[in-house]
């Protein structure tokens, strides 16, 4: 796979628009699922998705060939979400959005599990998630998300098992999964 991943950066680096177009649509998806999951908002992860593109056309001169080009842009992507979010928390919210948002979380109850596990991942710090999202939904191995997050593989392994604790006792808490009990014989 890397050579078809070399010659497409090569196809791009000289310009060929026709390779570009194919770069975007090969990798878009996987970008923008990453993008959603880690902001939550379509159009913020639409944006955040443009600017992925526009940093690695940048530097597709960077990137070497004897890794896969997929984790490459997945790690511009994650770091362009973790710059989107640091920026958002920085940002004032306005009270009655919030007064909202409050409001909405505590009256709804979701029925649709995916709708409940997008909300429980959602509640996860920003680098389990990152984890999580990386694992379970990118089909990447510990040793890759290590290399997109610049963590050693053991602390991307306490990183899942964290996430997964965490993500089964949220829906514990909000009644989706039963409490399971482990009786002793």
């Amino acid at each position: 796979m890397n050579e078809d991943d070399a010659a497409q950066v090569r196809s791009c680096l000289d310009g060929d628009t026709e390779a570009m177009r194919a770069f975007v649509a090969r990798f878009q998806s996987s970008i923008f699922g990453l993008c959603f999951r880690m902001l939550g908002h379509r159009q913020d992860a639409e944006d955040v998705v443009q600017e992925v593109f526009v940093r690695a056309f940048r530097s597709l001169h960077q990137w070497d060939p004897e890794r896969t080009l997929k984790p490459w842009l997945l790690t511009i992507a994650a770091n362009r979400c973790r710059t989107f979010l640091s920026k958002r928390a920085r940002r004032p919210v306005p009270s009655e959005f919030a007064a909202d948002l409050a409001i909405s979380q505590s009256a709804e109850r979701l029925q649709d599990l995916g709708e409940e596990l997008q909300n429980a991942i959602s509640l996860l710090r920003d680098d389990h998630r990152t984890c999580f999202i990386l694992f379970h939904q990118e089909n990447l191995s510990c040793q890759e998300i290590g290399e997109i997050l610049d963590r050693p593989e053991g602390t991307i392994k306490t990183w899942l098992h964290r996430s997964r604790q965490e993500l089964a006792a949220s829906l514990r808490q909000r009644g989706i999964v039963p409490e399971v009990r482990y009786e002793s014989r």
